[in-house]
């Protein structure tokens, strides 16, 4: 049977994962790609990192996007969380805050979730290559559902 999930069952699925499917839309086309994140509950925001690329552009043209994270046992145990909101790019001070706050949240969840100790970002977040510039953005939550399935 397939059942909603509450704000709070959402919030703990948000909270012990850190890959999901970031959706945007560019050129008219949807576009979904795995991305690492921290969902920053205090502040109801997801927080990103990503090189300069095809979603950094899009994203920047429109706005609204969609992540999906789920965890998924077997094709009857599963639960999955999807967020709607709008992305909004960080530079200098405030976006070496947010990577901060990333990085720290994000070896925890690791640390939590699967008892490994991780020292770098690019141990599990997309290696960004020295010259290239990293983007550090929110995704500002509007709305938030989720949906399980058990026997």
């Amino acid at each position: 049977m397939i059942t909603d999930l509450d704000q709070r069952e959402c919030q703990f699925i948000l909270e012990n994962n850190y890959i999901g499917h970031l959706g945007y839309i560019s050129e008219n086309k949807p576009y979904v790609v795995p991305i690492t994140y921290f969902f920053d509950k205090k502040e109801n925001h997801i927080i990103c990192y990503s090189a300069e690329g095809h979603k950094i552009q899009a994203m920047r043209k429109n706005k609204k996007v969609s992540l999906q994270v789920a965890d998924v046992h077997s094709i009857n145990q599963w639960k999955s969380v999807l967020i709607h909101g709008n992305f909004e790019l960080y530079f200098g001070n405030e976006a070496r805050a947010y990577l901060h706050v990333f990085s720290l949240g994000v070896k925890n969840v690791i640390t939590d979730t699967e008892y490994q100790k991780v020292n770098f970002i690019s141990e599990f977040s997309s290696k960004i290559d020295t010259n290239e510039t990293a983007f550090i953005f929110l995704i500002k939550i509007e709305s938030l559902v989720g949906k399980k399935r058990s026997q």
